[in-house]
C-alpha cells in the first residue's frame, strides 16, 4: 500500500506530486501541513490527519516503469468550488481530496482506495457519506456516491472508493428510520385532527352567517374563512389518500394522486394569501373598497388560479411517486407528488410562492398590529382592552395568515428533526387555534359586537372620515 497523509484543516490548495515506482514494496507516508505544506512523516503526527491508502494493484498495471501520484487537497469555502445547485449537505472541514495515479482514468478496482477522514464527535442529526465529485451530474456537476462504501471508525470515516477521483466527506441532515416512522404517525393524527375542526369551523361560521344579522365586511370575511378551512380540509384528506394509497396505485393514478395534492397545497397557500389581500383594503385601504360579487370572484381566484399551475405542472409531467428514504436509505414511505427529477417545479410553485405569500402576509401582519395598538391607545376600542384578547387577536391572525407554515424553511441542517416535530404539530393545531379564535371574536355575546376586526374596522372608518 502507498499510504499519503494530510490535514484536513488546509488553507487554499495544497498538491503532492510523487514519482512512484511501479514495483512499490512498501508504504510511502506523506503529510500534509497548513503552514509548512508537503513533507516526509518521519514521527508519529499528532492533531487531526487523515490518510489515504492506495493499493500495489493500481501500479502494477501501468504503462511505464515510473507514474506520478498527485494528491491535491482544496478548501473549497475559500476557492469557491464544488458546490451543488441547492447542495443542504455540508462538506467535512470543507475538504475535497483528489488524487490521481499517471495521466490514465483508474476505475473498477478490485481493492478500492481507502481515504480515512478524521474527525471528532458529530453534530447530532447528520449522517456521513462518502462522494466524488461527477461534473456530468446536472448542469453545473454534483456529488455522488455510486462505486463508493462509508465506515464509520471511532476516530473518522472510512471512505472505500474503486475509482480516483476528488472525493470529500458529506454531512447530509437527515432523519433516523424511528424519528421519521415518529413523524409520519403524528403527521397523521394531526390530519384527522385539523379535518375534524375545519368542518366544525366551517359549520360555525355557516351558522353564525346565516343566525346573525352582520354587517357586510364580517359576512365577506365569514365567507373567507369558510373557504381557507376548506382548502385545509382538502389538503389534509389528500395527504391521507396519498399516505395510504400510494405505493399500491398504478402509476397514472399516482400522477392524478400527485396533483391533487400539490392543488390542494396551492389553494391552501392562495387562500391565505387571499386572506392578506383582505386585511390590506380593510386595514389600509378602508374607505371605498366595494366591488362587485367581490366573494364569488376570491373563489375564482381561490380555486381557479392554482389548477392552471397544475395543469402546467402535469404536462410537463412532474407527478408521479416520491420516496421518503432514511438516512440508511431505507424508505419508511411511498407518495404521490412532483418526482425527484422535477424538484425545480416544487422549489418554485411551492416554497418561491408560499415564500412571496408570506412576506405580504407578515407585511400586512405589521400594519394591522400597528392599527390595532394605535386604536387602543386613543382608547377608541376600550372593549378589546384586556391583554388576553389583543394577545387572542395577534394569535388568529398569525394562524390565519399561514406563518406556521413558515417552519418548513428551517427543516433543512442538523436541526432538522425537532423543527419537523413542531412544524407538524402545529400545523395539525392551526385548525383548532383558528376555530377558537373565531369563537371568541365573532360569536355575539354584547349587542354592540360584531366580530373584532368590524369593530376595529368601525373606528377606523370613522376616525378616517372624520380627518378627510
Amino acid at each position: 500500500l502507498l499510504q499519503l497523509e494530510w490535514h484536513s484543516r488546509l488553507a487554499g490548495l495544497k498538491t503532492l506530486q510523487l514519482n512512484v515506482s511501479r514495483a512499490v514494496t512498501h508504504d510511502v507516508l506523506i503529510t500534509f501541513s497548513p503552514t509548512a505544506g508537503p513533507s516526509k512523516l518521519n514521527t508519529t503526527e499528532k492533531g487531526k490527519v487523515g490518510k489515504i491508502h492506495l493499493p500495489r494493484g493500481i501500479f502494477r498495471f501501468l504503462s511505464s516503469q515510473t507514474v506520478r501520484v498527485v494528491v491535491t487537497v482544496l478548501n473549497i469555502q475559500q476557492l469557491g468550488m464544488f458546490k451543488e445547485v441547492n447542495q443542504t449537505a455540508q462538506v467535512l472541514d470543507n475538504t475535497v481530496v483528489g488524487i490521481t495515479v499517471g495521466e490514465s482514468s483508474i476505475s473498477g478496482l478490485r481493492d478500492p482506495v481507502k481515504l480515512t477522514f478524521a474527525h471528532r464527535q458529530l453534530p447530532h442529526g447528520v449522517t456521513p457519506q462518502c462522494v466524488f465529485w461527477d461534473p456530468s451530474k446536472g448542469q453545473a456537476g454534483g456529488w455522488r456516491n455510486s462505486g463508493c462504501v462509508t465506515q464509520l471508525g471511532d476516530k473518522g470515516t472510512v471512505c472505500s472508493c474503486d475509482h480516483l477521483t476528488f472525493f470529500a466527506l458529506l454531512l447530509n441532515p437527515a432523519l433516523d428510520g424511528s424519528t421519521a416512522k415518529a413523524l409520519m404517525a403524528v403527521a397523521t393524527a394531526g390530519c384527522g385532527v385539523a379535518m375534524t375542526f375545519s368542518i366544525f369551523t366551517i359549520a360555525f361560521c355557516v351558522f353564525i352567517r346565516c343566525r346573525f344579522r352582520f354587517e357586510e365586511t364580517v359576512r365577506i370575511n365569514l365567507g373567507l374563512h369558510v373557504n381557507l378551512m376548506g382548502s385545509l380540509f382538502l389538503l389534509n384528506l389528500a395527504f391521507l389518500l396519498n399516505s395510504g394509497l400510494s405505493g399500491r396505485t398504478h402509476p397514472r393514478t399516482c400522477r392524478v394522486l400527485g396533483g391533487l395534492t400539490h392543488y390542494c397545497l396551492l389553494c391552501c397557500f392562495t387562500w391565505t394569501a387571499l386572506e392578506g389581500c383582505q386585511l390590506y383594503l380593510l386595514f389600509v385601504k378602508v374607505l371605498g373598497i366595494y366591488i362587485h360579487r367581490y366573494l364569488a370572484k376570491l373563489c375564482l381566484v381561490g380555486w381557479g388560479f392554482p389548477v392552471l399551475v397544475v395543469v402546467v405542472a402535469g404536462v410537463i409531467g412532474s407527478y408521479g411517486e416520491y420516496s421518503i428514504q432514511t438516512t440508511d436509505h431505507q424508505v419508511i414511505a411511498h407518495l404521490c407528488w412532483i418526482t425527484s427529477k422535477h424538484l425545480l417545479i416544487h422549489y418554485i410553485t411551492n416554497c418561491g410562492y408560499f415564500g412571496l405569500i408570506f412576506l405580504f402576509n407578515m407585511t400586512i401582519f405589521g400594519v394591522v398590529t400597528q392599527k390595532s395598538c394605535s386604536l387602543q391607545g386613543t382608547g377608541a376600542v376600550q372593549g378589546y382592552r384586556k391583554p388576553w384578547k389583543v394577545a387572542l387577536v395577534a394569535a388568529g391572525l398569525f394562524c390565519l395568515l399561514g406563518a406556521t407554515w413558515a417552519l418548513a424553511f428551517l427543516t433543512y441542517g442538523i436541526s432538522s428533526a425537532p423543527v419537523l416535530y413542531f412544524f407538524t404539530i402545529l400545523n395539525s393545531l392551526q385548525g383548532i387555534f383558528i376555530f377558537i379564535w373565531l369563537v371568541v371574536l365573532y360569536y355575539p355575546k354584547t349587542k354592540e359586537t360584531t366580530g373584532s376586526l368590524s369593530y376595529i374596522i368601525r373606528h377606523d372608518k370613522t376616525a378616517t372620515a372624520s380627518q378627510d
